[in-house]
């Protein structure tokens, strides 16, 4: 029986982008082991003047995912309530392009420095990700996804005893609402497993073995088929799928690029990379 996961994130969370190299490690290790489903936590109904620069660069710092903190002096987003609701929108499209679209909203936000707070700038978004664009802007707007994301908000704020316990709890911006941190994941199979905020991949791993999901003895992917298979990568998150050290996974993207299969996308503190 596979191990149910649901992770508590937001788009414009930069702790649940810095922690993308452990989920995907882990979507490739176990498969269908693990069946995803992620929540929207409501970061922010809105943002305050002084936006998250520091956590972008202590989240950049700590776990070398690139961030691009200009963003909150250019055009910052005002809340990222929007976000979460497109999420749920395409979410009705089946939890593959779910988990794609939500992935392209997270590098919009924290890397590439766009501002996705608009229906128009989400329905661009899903174009790119590959959902039906009609079926996506008429979700987007229904009143189903408003109960949907505040059924989510619920959830969030229910505030589990376990991360209590770890003295983890937060409050969303502006609302002053206490909520768990994110991103939290909740493992259920053989009982219920916690790991609550940005925790090493080992933390992951061992809840999900907790709960009964078995690891795959597939080999990992090489850098190619990693990048094939997730599009655009940070090295962080090479490193992490393919199961390099980080030098070594920065050096075959560098050897990729001279033979023209892959290419940089600059990001304020560092890069992504891409098939070419």
């Amino acid at each position: 029986m596979a191990v149910r996961v649901r992770c508590i994130t937001d788009p414009a969370c930069v702790w649940s982008w810095a922690l993308e190299p452990a989920v995907r490690a882990l979507m490739v290790e176990f498969g269908d082991e693990l069946q995803w489903t992620f929540v929207m936590g409501g970061l922010a109904r809105e943002f305050g003047p002084e936006g998250l620069v520091r956590h972008w660069l202590d989240a950049a710092a700590e776990s070398g995912m690139p961030t691009d903190p200009l963003a909150w002096y250019e055009g910052p987003i005002r809340s990222s309530y929007p976000a979460c609701m497109a999420v749920k929108a395409a979410q009705e499209q089946g939890p593959d392009l779910a988990a794609r679209y939500l992935r392209a909203l997270r590098e919009g936000i924290v890397a590439l420095r766009r501002k996705l707070d608009t229906s128009e700038a989400l329905v661009e978004e899903a174009r790119g990700a590959g959902l039906d664009v009609e079926r996506f802007r008429i979700d987007l707007g229904s009143h189903a996804i408003v109960e949907g994301f505040g059924a989510d908000l619920e959830e969030s704020r229910d505030v589990p005893e376990v991360v209590r316990e770890a003295d983890k709890v937060r409050c969303s911006a502006s609302v002053g609402e206490e909520r768990v941190p994110f991103p939290t994941f909740r493992f259920e199979g053989e009982g219920v497993h916690w790991t609550c905020g940005f925790r090493p991949h080992s933390a992951l791993r061992e809840a999900a073995l907790a709960a009964g999901a078995q690891a795959s003895d597939r080999p990992r992917p090489d850098v190619m088929d990693a990048l094939d298979g997730f599009g655009r990568m940070a090295v962080p998150e090479v490193a992490a799928v393919c199961d390099l050290p980080a030098l070594r996974a920065e050096a075959e993207l560098a050897r990729l690029a001279l033979d023209w299969r892959v290419r940089p996308v600059p990001v304020g503190c560092g890069r992504l990379w891409e098939p070419a």
